[in-house]
């Protein structure tokens, strides 16, 4: 009985794929982060505007709480459709392979 490991530790073919989506992701919310810092920097009384019973500051920020965890969705979304897509094949080796030791 062999009792190796749980995970498969092997090169992720999809690596440079999550890399470069993290990464516009990343310079996506900084985009809109930079937005909400610049406002508070520069004109401060545009942050106590009222919005329907709240002021900017407050739905701004709540804004980029749900942003991130939009783009936490879709990044994770993204990136396990590209590693199924991409490691396809050596999952299909690694079955083989399996099926050969088995025999």
């Amino acid at each position: 009985m062999d009792h190796g490991p749980a995970s498969d530790w092997s090169k992720d073919r999809a690596s440079s794929f999550k890399t470069r989506v993290g990464v516009w992701m990343f310079i996506l919310y900084a985009i809109v982060y930079v937005g909400f810092v610049l406002i508070n920097s520069f004109d401060p009384s545009l942050m106590a505007s009222d919005l329907g019973g709240s002021n900017l500051a407050i739905v701004y920020g709540f804004g980029l709480i749900l942003f991130a965890l939009m783009l936490a969705f879709v990044y994770n979304a993204t990136c396990t459709a590209a590693e199924e897509e991409l490691n396809k094949d050596r999952d299909d080796d690694r079955a083989a392979e399996t099926d050969e030791e088995a025999r």
